[in-house]
């Protein structure tokens, strides 16, 4: 079966305000998987078609690009990362838009705040604190991030620790070399694994795709995670050569909508790495309501790891509000 031959139905979409019930997971079912076969050229042909076709405009864009700041886990994943660094990005996703910008596009009664702050284990605790009654989830990567190569004990043991400082999202990295054996099964396990030691707190499984070789293992990699319990399937960790492509969250989106047809089950997508314009979160977020429906476009089923794409959306918003580009210098860093 090749994932391009139809255009599937639509999913059932859960209402939007309704929560999203967890994913229980399921057995491995490698027959759900085996057979796919993924055509390459005709993922790219489909997958290029959403950034060449025209854009929605003028208060229509603007919509969708308030709805993407919505979906941003504004992320810092650096080396020299401080409390002081976090809590400086812990005030740019209480407010991603300057006041006056808020205030021209008519939501001072209800600001826009990001969808999440991602940041390493040992920062989840400055970031709790800074975040404190915002309402905006702490995400923490976990499990020997980004090469995921550290054993398996201490993995779980990152993620215990993560949650135990507050993080209320975990996004774990997958072991890739387990998709390059097609290991299945042990690559089934460790996810369960990281499902159980996560606790309460949200799944997101990072596949890596840049590492995977190909769109079918980006394909089998999917599958597997959510059926081992993963709430989300994201992209990459942003420190692979390639990490989130069209083509790939094209394969990715199909994925999902082929197990939410099989369990009934809603999960989430993350790309990640790489999305740095207004124009890219427009193109990724028509893919999303292309291919899943509208209910993929809220922060409970879609997010955009990014550190750098804010500014150039708040940079977009002044444009549509006073009709002039500033320099990217005129808006706050995050």
């Amino acid at each position: 079966m090749d994932i391009l031959e139809t255009i599937a139905p639509a999913l059932p979409e859960p209402a939007i305000g309704a929560a999203v019930p967890r994913n229980p997971g399921t057995a491995l079912h490698a027959d759900w998987f085996d057979a796919v076969q993924v055509n390459l050229s005709a993922t790219e042909r489909r997958a290029g078609s959403y950034g060449a076709r025209r854009s929605v405009k003028k208060q229509y864009q603007a919509a969708w690009l308030v709805k993407a700041i919505q979906c941003i886990d504004l992320t810092t994943l650096a080396g020299d990362d401080t409390p002081g660094r976090v809590h400086r990005l812990c005030w740019k996703a209480r407010r991603p838009i300057r006041d006056d910008i808020v205030a021209a596009l008519g939501l001072s009664d209800a600001p826009p705040t990001v969808g999440a702050v991602c940041v390493y284990p040992a920062m989840v605790g400055p970031a709790v604190r800074a975040l404190d009654g915002s309402g905006i989830p702490v995400a923490s990567v976990a499990t020997g991030f980004p090469a995921g190569l550290t054993p398996l004990p201490q993995r779980l043991a990152e993620i215990r620790y993560a949650v135990e400082q507050g993080a209320h999202e975990i996004d774990i990295v997958i072991h890739r070399a387990q998709v390059l054996t097609q290991d299945w099964t042990a690559l089934y396990d460790e996810i369960s694994a990281m499902r159980a030691a996560c606790g309460p707190a949200h799944m997101k499984a990072i596949l890596g795709t840049g590492d995977l070789r190909t769109l079918r293992n980006v394909y089998r990699a999917s599958m597997v995670a959510m059926m081992a319990g993963a709430d989300f399937i994201k992209t990459s960790t942003g420190k692979e050569d390639v990490n989130a492509t069209l083509p790939v969250s094209l394969t990715m989106a199909r994925a999902l909508r082929d197990y939410g047809e099989r369990t009934g089950h809603a999960i989430g997508f993350k790309p990640a790495g790489g999305l740095r314009t207004a124009k890219d979160a427009l193109t990724w977020q028509t893919l999303m309501r292309e291919e899943l429906g509208r209910r993929w476009l809220e922060p409970d089923l879609f997010r955009i790891g990014a550190s750098s794409l804010l500014g150039d959306i708040e940079r977009q918003l002044e444009h549509f509000v006073t009709g002039r580009y500033a320099a990217a210098t005129h808006h706050a860093l995050a």
